[in-house]
């Protein structure tokens, strides 16, 4: 049981999701995921207001998927320019 959410509520959840399609599973968690990518690229836009949007951008990808890949992407932009 979730801590803050009650027994009986927790019950109907989970009868929720058992009835629901595969496609409807799906569609919820590609929702839960844009969501929570969403606030947390608010939350780094909030902390680095000075940051470009690109800076930014490679801000989130260090934080969720390492430096060596954030310094590789950023290499690559770089390369890419005009």
């Amino acid at each position: 049981m979730f801590s803050d959410t009650a027994a009986e509520a927790e019950q109907v959840q989970i009868e929720l999701t058992r009835r629901m399609t595969t496609a409807q599973k799906i569609a919820q968690v590609r929702s839960l995921s844009a969501l929570v990518i969403g606030l947390s690229r608010r939350a780094i836009a909030r902390a680095h207001p000075h940051l470009s949007p690109q800076e930014l951008d490679l801000k989130f990808v260090e934080l969720h998927y390492g430096k060596e890949l954030a310094d590789g992407l950023a290499e690559d932009l770089r390369r890419r320019r005009p």
